[in-house]
């Protein structure tokens, strides 16, 4: 189980041969903001990026609105938290919004920046 980047234990990356894969917001993401809605708006980073940060994003549509809370840390905790596990990178992918995703001008800001974070690792043996 991971309950945080600094204690990655899964069982299955345990073993030899074993692997880790994981998927996260991207760091960049939960440290800032755009400034406007319009598909150029500039990205604003509002957090110290570097330090850990506790953020709770609201987010109303169709007239539900709906609270997330998370976590921001930085990239190097993620991988810190592997490798000090024993496991080696084998994969980082840092996917953006895809073109079919893509539903107004708005979300178009989301292709110039990758959403989430995804890592897969390996225990060498």
């Amino acid at each position: 189980m991971i309950s945080g980047p600094r204690s990655v234990r899964p069982r299955a990356s345990s073993e030899p041969g074993g692997r880790l894969c994981l998927a996260v917001v991207h760091p960049i993401s939960s440290a800032g903001r755009f400034e406007t809605e319009e598909p150029d708006s500039a990205f604003r980073v509002d957090i110290a990026y570097l330090d850990v940060s506790y953020i709770e994003d609201t987010v109303v549509r169709d007239g539900l609105e709906v609270l997330f809370p998370s976590a921001h840390r930085p990239l190097q905790m993620y991988f810190e938290a592997i490798t000090n596990a024993g496991l080696l990178v084998d994969r980082v992918a840092e996917p953006s919004l895809p073109d079919h995703a893509v539903h107004s001008e708005r979300a178009k800001r989301w292709q110039r920046l990758p959403l989430f974070l995804h890592v897969r690792a390996v225990k060498p043996g």
